[in-house]
């Protein structure tokens, strides 16, 4: 690809660099990235202004259906592949002190974290990438053997947010600066504020709070004093029965669900685990924004795939029943209920 342009990134990169990932083509993906990279444009704006948005769009297309799985794996390797390109087409000396990047335990969108570590590089930090899926445990383990500055975690999914505070409290216990970032915690960071650390926007905000030690170290405390009614321990002790019960609730609404694929059947049980999983996480952050704006989501999701809004609609209705010696937990589903796009639904919506 030809560049007319120095230091910008031109309108046709963009269209060009989704058509390779779409075809799955890695060479012609780095060659976009080494035409822009060999025509001024800086390492990090090609990986923040072109791979990671794309990389956005990605998850949109299968969001919507347009892509399956394997549409988007493919995808997301070439993307890795010009992270790599890009980082090596740089070839900067690190100077500074270690950070270490991680995503949290259970979390497998490693592709964020790793331009988030890619831009602490090109700014010069000694950055150990550790992946996807890191248990607390190890990543304690491996800050014990290597002198790490700070700590960078990352976390794509809400629901994911009880395991992160316990990872950030392991970290601090080895007394090693954190900095989180990621949709997880909020598009504006709030609930990294709940969980009391340091939150960054994006990656340029991370080098920049990791620059500044006494930001990166004055951090709010934790605001979890809800977690003493004891709703968020009984929601997931209860997790299996619930999915369990869900599961013979739908089938008895919808019994065209008895006749399901095991795929399909696997597919329904995932998403009862989720709608669960990101409710206890609104317990656990004690916000019930977090378990509407899943519900809108699901229900979008569900809907690209030919899943009615009425079948959400249902197990919110059978999950509030269950739950209602759970207040928090019961007025976050009527929320969630009331948020699913019906008239007749938001009217005769289940008490909190």
């Amino acid at each position: 690809m030809t560049v007319a342009v120095t230091g910008a990134l031109p309108a046709a990169a963009y269209p060009e660099y989704l058509r390779c990932l779409a075809e799955a083509d890695e060479s012609a993906a780095v060659e976009v990235a080494r035409g822009l990279l060999d025509a001024g444009v800086p390492a990090d704006r090609v990986l923040l202004d072109l791979v990671a948005p794309a990389q956005a769009e990605v998850g949109e297309r299968w969001a919507r259906n347009e892509w399956n799985v394997a549409q988007e794996h493919a995808a997301t390797h070439v993307s890795e592949q010009v992270v790599a390109a890009v980082s090596a087409y740089a070839g900067v000396r690190p100077e500074r002190g270690r950070v270490v990047v991680a995503c949290m335990d259970g979390e497998w969108h490693a592709l964020p974290a790793r331009l988030v570590a890619e831009v602490l590089r090109l700014r010069g930090w000694q950055v150990t990438f550790l992946g996807a899926s890191v248990p607390a445990a190890h990543l304690v383990s491996y800050l014990h053997r290597h002198d790490a500055y700070a700590v960078a975690l990352a976390c794509a999914l809400p629901m994911r947010l009880p395991q992160a505070h316990r990872m950030i409290e392991a970290c601090r216990r080895s007394d090693v600066p954190i900095v989180v970032g990621g949709r997880g915690f909020g598009v504006d960071g709030r609930w990294a504020r709940r969980l009391g650390v340091a939150w960054a926007p994006d990656a340029p905000a991370a080098a920049e709070l990791l620059a500044d030690e006494r930001a990166l170290r004055a951090s709010p405390p934790a605001g979890l004093a809800q977690l003493a009614d004891d709703e968020y321990a009984g929601l997931i002790s209860r997790r299996a029965e619930l999915i369990d019960s869900a599961l013979a609730e739908l089938a008895h609404r919808m019994p065209a669900t008895r006749v399901y694929t095991p795929s399909q059947l696997d597919s329904t049980v995932s998403d009862l685990g989720y709608i669960l999983d990101f409710l206890a996480a609104a317990l656990y952050v004690d916000d019930g924004s977090l378990f509407t704006e899943f519900v809108e989501w699901l229900e979008a999701i569900l809907d690209s795939r030919g899943v009615p809004a009425v079948a959400i609609a249902g197990t919110l209705r059978h999950l509030s029943g269950a739950l209602r010696d759970f207040p928090r937990a019961a007025g976050y589903l009527a929320d969630g209920y009331v948020s699913l796009p019906s008239p007749e639904r938001r009217a005769s919506a289940p008490e909190a």
